[in-house]
Order: structure tokens, then C-alpha cells, then sequence
């Protein structure tokens, strides 16, 4: 492990809209909570677009930008990295990164395929550096706080979990084919945006254990080939030549968690006006809490009153009394707002706590055992839909 004695030197591969969110968490790391996490020397940012690259270290203060993920691998200098790039690289790049010594930060989800993910978590178990993965919603302060009502048992025992991830990047038929639209059932809507629901639902209410009643289906089956790089979700320079979609714009299905809850999810990338719809509500047999990330800062809570006539669902605003929130905002008061460069901090000051072994660390990260758990979530989910919904189910949690 770094000790405190030392600075953190650190690098983000990937450039687009969810590297900046790394680099500017770590930009911050020593910004929130209490002291002890060392310096933090921002060394490098790696894109194949070096333009991209280029642009994206001078607006997060990084030293550098290097062309290529192999030149951050071999830095002897770079104590931890994050991989934010297209899914079929992950594997790689981190058994490169690994075998240097470096600690590993890898976006959701965990790989391209299956077997990739079962590699990098059997990675995992000899590696003698910390692995993690980006799963940002757990950071969000009104999530944490639902999760922490259902963990004082003041929802009763839970009876309905109804998460949805309602998205509209992929909507425009005249968007680019880039790599989000290739890899197969379950790499889609399911593997982008799915992959954060169905880990928030067990971050709350345990472990799945069967899915059902799955079907996944393509709204928009040709795209136009781009002309140039496609950096997030952006419009890009298309041709005239269309190109096949191999996988899910929309998906459905309903869970059995361990404890015999019952959960529905719907995901989907061509939802009409909605940019970034994570919502869920969770039910119990005395109480409920509901969220909407649309509307980042505030959950709804509804519990058991002494006074039955003023019954009914409480706006909870996000403030000091939240998860998170203390030592989290430059301005600690109820009211200020929220949102997802916060949670990328407190993931990348999570993450290097872990690195530098600080004495009263946050919530450590999810692992890459925890995403390769996802990841065969959604491979029960892609077998139920090719079996006509058949009940299919999932390897206990490890």
C-alpha cells in the first residue's frame, strides 16, 4: 500500500464525457472530507483522439496527455489508474496495468463478454493492488440514506423493488453507429445503463437470485456509419452507409432476490425526453422511499406516524444529515442541490483511500467480483428473453 507519507500519482484513460467525470474527481479528492489521503499528482490523461486527450488534460490541470493506454502501463510513475474507454478493452488494459504494479479503477461495465469478466475477476483474487469499479450511484447521498432506512428496518420487510433506467441518447435514428451499438444481446441498454439499476437494486435490497419473464428488443436497427471519432453520447459526422445495431435499445424483466422480494426493471436508451432517468421505488410492508436522479438532491420517504391524518410521502431534502453530504459540499446546507460530479469524487476519494490505506476511509468501492456478478445478472436476463421469459438463475453471490 501508498502511505500517507507519499503523493498519489494518478491517470485517466479515456477522454470522453465519463473520463472528465474521473479526472475532475480526482482533481477533488483532497477537497472533501478529512485529511489524511496524500498529495495527489494529476500525471496523466491517455486518448487515442489526442485532441481529445489534449484538451481534456488542460481543463483538469493533468500534466500530460499520452496517446495510448500502453504508454500510462508503462509510467513507473503512476500509482493508480482509471479505465474509461470501450468495454472490450477493459480486459486488457487492466491485466497491463496490474502486471505494473498500478492500482485499477475500471468503469461498468466490467468487460465485453463474459469470459473477459471472469478473467478480470479471477485478476482480482491475485492481484496485490487495489481493483474496483465505477458503480457512481452508490455515492449518491440520497441512495445512500435509502439504503441505510432499509438497513434500520424502517421499511418493514421489503415487498416490491421497482427500479427503471430511462435514457434518450440513443433516440435520434440519425446518431452514429459507434461501439455502444455492437457486442450483442446484452450489451446495449442492459450493459450501458441496466448494469447501474440492477447494482443499485442489490446496493438496497440483496442479492437477485432468478430473473423472468426478460424480453429485449431494438427500436432502431440501422445506424449511420460515423465519419470520425464519437466522444459520449454526441452527434458526429455520419455517411451515407448504414450499419447493423447488435443489441438491445430496450429491455424488461422482473427478479427474485434472496430474501423473496419481488423486483420489476425496464431499461432503455431510446426513451423520448428523458436524458438520465434512474428512478426506483422501494416498498415495504411499513414504509417506502422512492427516488429519481432527475431530481438528484431530494428522495421521498413515507414511514410510520404516531398521527395517521398527516400520512403520506415526505420530500427529504439532501443536506448535512445525509450520507456523503458532511465534509462532502464546499456549502454544507439542506437546499443547495447535487449531482454527478459530486459522486465522482467521493468515488475517485473512495478509491485512493483504499490505495493509501487512510485510517478512516469511505465505503470502499465495489470490486470486480461485484460486476462480474452484474454481468451474469444480465446473461440470465439475455437467456430468459431468448427462452421466452423462462425463469433463469443466477450463481449465489460469493
Amino acid at each position: 500500500m501508498t502511505t500517507s507519507a507519499q503523493p498519489l500519482s494518478v491517470a485517466v484513460i479515456g477522454a470522453g464525457m465519463a473520463g472528465r467525470a474521473h479526472a475532475a474527481g480526482y482533481r477533488n479528492v483532497n477537497t472533501v472530507f478529512d485529511a489524511g489521503l496524500p498529495p495527489v499528482r494529476l500525471a496523466a490523461i491517455a486518448d487515442a483522439n489526442v485532441a481529445l486527450g489534449e484538451d481534456a488534460a488542460r481543463r483538469y490541470g493533468y500534466e500530460k496527455a499520452l496517446p495510448s493506454w500502453e504508454a500510462v502501463a508503462e509510467d513507473p510513475t503512476i500509482d493508480a489508474v482509471s479505465i474509461v474507454v470501450g468495454n472490450d478493452l477493459h480486459r486488457p488494459i487492466a491485466e497491463a496495468l496490474v502486471a505494473s504494479g498500478k492500482h485499477v479503477l475500471c468503469e461498468k461495465p466490467l468487460a465485453g463478454t463474459g469470459e473477459d469478466a471472469r478473467a478480470m475477476a479471477e485478476l482480482e483474487r491475485g492481484a496485490d493492488v487495489v481493483t474496483a469499479v465505477g458503480y457512481t450511484f452508490r455515492r449518491s447521498p440520497a441512495i445512500a440514506a435509502i439504503r441505510d432506512h432499509v438497513l434500520r428496518d424502517e421499511l418493514g420487510d421489503l415487498t416490491l423493488f421497482s427500479g427503471r433506467y430511462w435514457c434518450d441518447y440513443a433516440t435520434d435514428p440519425k446518431g452514429p453507429l459507434s461501439w455502444r451499438f455492437k457486442g450483442g444481446p446484452g450489451s446495449g441498454a442492459l450493459g450501458d445503463v441496466g448494469a447501474h439499476v440492477i447494482d443499485t437494486a442489490e446496493y438496497i435490497a440483496g442479492p437477485i437470485t432468478a430473473v423472468s419473464g426478460a424480453s429485449l428488443s431494438t427500436q432502431i436497427p440501422e445506424r449511420p456509419l460515423p465519419l470520425g471519432a464519437v466522444v459520449g453520447h454526441n452527434a458526429a459526422p455520419v455517411s451515407d452507409e448504414l450499419g447493423a445495431v447488435e443489441n438491445e435499445d430496450t429491455a424488461s424483466f422482473t427478479a427474485r432476490f434472496e430474501s423473496g422480494l419481488v423486483g420489476t426493471f425496464s431499461v432503455s436508451r431510446t426513451a423520448f425526453g428523458l436524458p438520465n432517468g434512474l428512478s426506483f421505488d422501494v416498498l415495504g410492508v411499513g414504509g417506502r422511499a422512492a427516488f429519481d436522479q432527475h431530481r438528484p438532491a431530494e428522495y421521498l420517504f413515507d414511514g410510520a406516524q404516531p398521527d395517521a391524518r398527516p400520512s403520506g410521502a415526505r420530500q427529504i431534502i439532501a443536506g448535512p444529515n445525509l450520507p456523503y453530504f458532511k465534509g462532502g459540499y464546499p456549502m454544507e446546507a439542506p437546499g443547495v442541490g447535487g449531482g454527478n460530479a459530486e459522486m465522482f469524487t467521493y468515488q475517485a476519494r473512495a478509491f485512493l483511500d483504499q490505495v493509501a490505506g487512510v485510517a478512516e476511509p469511505l465505503p470502499s468501492c465495489a470490486t470486480f467480483a461485484d460486476a462480474l456478478r452484474t454481468m451474469e445478472i444480465i446473461h440470465a436476463v439475455v437467456e430468459s428473453s431468448r427462452q421466452g421469459g423462462t425463469a433463469v438463475d443466477v450463481p449465489p453471490a460469493v
